[in-house]
């Protein structure tokens, strides 16, 4: 399992490089092929579209059966809303003994934090709202504790074309416990050729442009903003 990081090459840690150059094989979702297409371009490629996981790792394991060295790629890190804990599910359930090795990357929250300043200095709590593998009532009960307990918050997957509703319902899940003036930070291809960033407000997060590859940064009630920076206090006394 390989985390290419959030886009940039120079963002790829080394490990990950000479994974990939030591590979026979690289599978991995098309988008994800492409940010990498010229390292592996020597390589057999496996790739296929959003929601073809378990398809994914499938091949992956029966190509690494037949000798091959396989890399399964992830953007960020492959234990972040990656690849690499369906990999061990799937290796567990058939009881397949192959070694596997897990190489990290940068996660798109971390890239986006970067940007943003230092919005994740203190205690934070990452939540996907997407619903596709998740009953919406438990992501609704995550964004409410999370809330209430005045953890900063990172939105991951906040809204695609199919799921326009979930971000408005958490928007106003978390208002009911924190500031409208609480600072946000929206980063959207975080490292890529079309990255763009905005510090807005609790209460104007919705009216900004948000979708798939956005990363929501929601401060907690310490959060300020210092010219273009996000920051949130460790607690220092200054």
């Amino acid at each position: 399992m390989v985390g290419i990081g959030p886009g940039a090459r120079n963002e790829m840690s080394q490990r990950a490089l000479d994974a990939l150059k030591n590979s026979d094989t690289i599978v991995g979702y098309k988008l994800y092929i492409d940010l990498i297409a010229d390292i592996v371009k020597d390589k057999q490629i496996i790739a296929s579209t959003m929601r073809k996981e378990i398809e994914r790792v499938k091949l992956a394991i029966q190509e690494a059966q037949t000798g091959k060295t396989v890399s399964i790629i992830s953007s960020g890190d492959p234990g972040v809303y990656g690849m690499a804990g369906l990999a061990l599910e799937m290796a567990h359930k058939q009881n397949i003994d192959l070694p596997i090795e897990i190489i990290p990357g940068i996660p798109a929250a971390n890239a986006a934090a970067g940007v943003l300043g230092a919005p994740l200095m203190h205690d934070y709590a990452v939540i996907s709202l997407s619903d596709l593998l998740t009953p919406w009532e438990i992501i609704e009960k995550r964004v409410k504790y999370a809330a209430e307990a005045d953890f900063v918050i990172v939105l991951y997957n906040p809204m695609s074309s199919q799921r326009d509703w979930q971000l408005k319902k958490a928007s106003e899940i978390i208002l009911q416990y924190k500031s409208p003036n609480t600072p946000v930070g929206i980063v959207k291809d975080v490292s890529r050729e079309d990255e763009s960033v905005i510090l807005t407000t609790l209460d104007k997060m919705t009216t900004h442009p948000i979708d798939m590859t956005t990363i929501i940064i929601i401060g907690n009630s310490t959060t300020f903003t210092y010219r273009n920076y996000m920051v949130t206090r460790r607690g220092y006394h200054l």
